[in-house]
């Protein structure tokens, strides 16, 4: 029975122990002093996001806290006893994780909040921006456990070089790791002097492109990091939701099982597919990736991807239009759905519900077939509500914004209309981050929408509409001619 007794409570004293730190307002300023650097979560117990948050935050603590340079995280509860550090930081919502460096306050923390993510993230911003290599082992070593590229910079006496080195290894390390060497040693091995080199991580190497590539231009930021975009990915790079920066439009993506350790395998041969048939377009403007169905489940759904089993690819040009491929994929077949593409003979995927059967009501139903002939309608000054049926904001809008339609109506120069958004696409230009979002699509500039930030009575949106308007509205006037004809 003691036995037992120990043993449940040496198992509870595990379950809960945690690599995070715990921080208030007594300990926070000698918590954070004499860290190189140190990730801090600001929350609330009764936060759902920091709820969820809590065992990926976890997980990664206890990954950072075996790297080389270790990475600390700690946390610090706004609503008990760190509501004076919470208020010190500025922080006003749940929860704001911040990057602490030697005792101050460094930058918000702008990256992933899942596990994985984060310990990318902090291992990037931990230590010095560009690693020193002291020796080939070093460097050889550090190519061998690399997960992406790896810029490297063999510098010796050049300080016009070295310098532009270092300032681009410091703004683009959140994209890249860089390492530089001026060790004879090292430069011997690799032959390369006073030059700096993109390495490819080794799970990429293959016969049909090279594993690194080198930069020979000038000692000048600008261009050695137009290099370092352009070249680092290779003609096919693995896009996730951390690097999609990284891969301009136009671009097609082959979405497919990517996983290089349970199935590197079979992650090589797909992709160099798609890498034999990349070179039959050298001379079009396209930039290619591979990407992982786990990644982006969601964008997918809403393009009608369901089937996993085999790979799928989807052109994005730069008007934000989506092409996708819908037969199975081969090396022939996807050939021929670039050259189709390229051709012109493809039409855009639009996620659509069907078109309206009458569209006669004061406000005009959009959906993603008709939304460039209604909203783009060149000769029409439009007034989109962009709405989702669940919402309540929405819901209390709608007598509102029906009288306003009902306004209008007779007023041919402009329309009043609204889309569901979540079941319709939009272009990119309409961004919409919450509901109701309204835009302001004037008739002479259809590429530059205007964000309604107005106030949502009637007499609001009819003020508006009378000052951006393309043509003068009185709605007054029509009221008195209406008047004469009822007489």
């Amino acid at each position: 029975m003691l036995y037992s007794t120990a043993f449940v409570l040496l198992f509870v004293g595990s379950t809960l122990s945690s690599d995070v730190l715990d921080l208030g307002d007594s300990n926070f300023k000698s918590g954070v002093a004499g860290k190189d650097i140190m990730l801090v979560e600001f929350f609330a117990p009764w936060c759902g996001h920091c709820k969820r948050l809590a065992p990926e935050y976890e997980t990664a603590a206890e990954a950072l806290k075996k790297n080389d340079p270790p990475v600390p995280l700690a946390k610090v509860d706004c609503t008990e006893a760190g509501k004076d550090t919470c208020s010190k930081y500025g922080v006003s919502g749940y929860p704001t994780l911040k990057i602490f460096r030697n005792g101050e306050m460094s930058k918000d923390y702008d990256g992933p909040r899942d596990s994985s993510g984060i310990i990318r993230y902090m291992k990037k911003q931990a230590g010095p921006s560009s690693v020193e290599i002291k020796s080939v082992d070093h460097l050889e070593k550090k190519l061998d456990d690399a997960e992406s590229n790896v810029v490297v910079g063999f510098l010796d006496g050049d300080d016009d070089l070295k310098n532009a080195f270092m300032r681009t290894a410091n703004e683009m390390r959140d994209s890249f790791s860089f390492a530089h060497a001026s060790v004879t040693d090292v430069l011997e091995k690799y032959n390369y002097k006073n030059q700096i080199v993109v390495f490819r991580p080794k799970h990429l190497h293959t016969k049909l492109e090279p594993s690194f590539i080198a930069y020979t231009g000038s000692p000048d930021d600008f261009y050695i990091k137009k290099f370092i975009n352009a070249k680092a990915h290779g003609r096919v790079g693995q896009r996730t939701p951390d690097n999609e920066e990284q891969f301009p439009k136009p671009l097609c993506v082959v979405f497919f099982d990517v996983d290089w350790k349970k199935n590197a395998k079979g992650s090589k041969y797909w992709r160099n597919r798609v890498l034999k048939v990349t070179k039959f377009f050298d001379d079009k403007a396209m930039n290619f990736a591979i990407a992982s169905f786990s990644d982006y489940e969601r964008v997918l759904s809403d393009i009608g991807v369901t089937d996993k089993a085999n790979p799928s690819a989807v052109v994005y040009n730069d008007a934000g239009d989506k092409f996708l491929m819908k037969e199975k994929f081969s090396v022939d077949s996807f050939k021929q759905f670039l050259e189709d593409y390229f051709a012109g003979s493809l039409k855009p995927h639009i996620k659509s519900e069907p078109l309206p059967e009458s569209n006669d009501g004061p406000v005009k139903v959009v959906v993603g077939e008709n939304f460039k002939e209604i909203v783009n309608d060149p000769t029409k000054d439009v007034l989109i509500e962009f709405y989702a049926p669940w919402c309540g904001h929405c819901k209390s809008l709608e007598p509102k914004y029906n009288e306003l339609g009902e306004k209008l109506q007779d007023v041919k120069d402009i329309v009043i209309a609204k889309m569901d958004a979540t079941a319709n696409d939009a272009p990119p230009n309409f961004s919409v981050q919450g509901f109701p979002t309204i835009y302001w699509a004037p008739a002479n500039n259809k590429e530059n929408p205007e964000k309604y930030e107005g106030g949502r009575e009637v007499s609001d949106f009819v003020d508006f509409i009378k000052r951006k308007a393309t043509k003068p509205v009185n709605l007054d006037e029509k009221k008195k001619k209406k008047s004469k004809s009822e007489l």
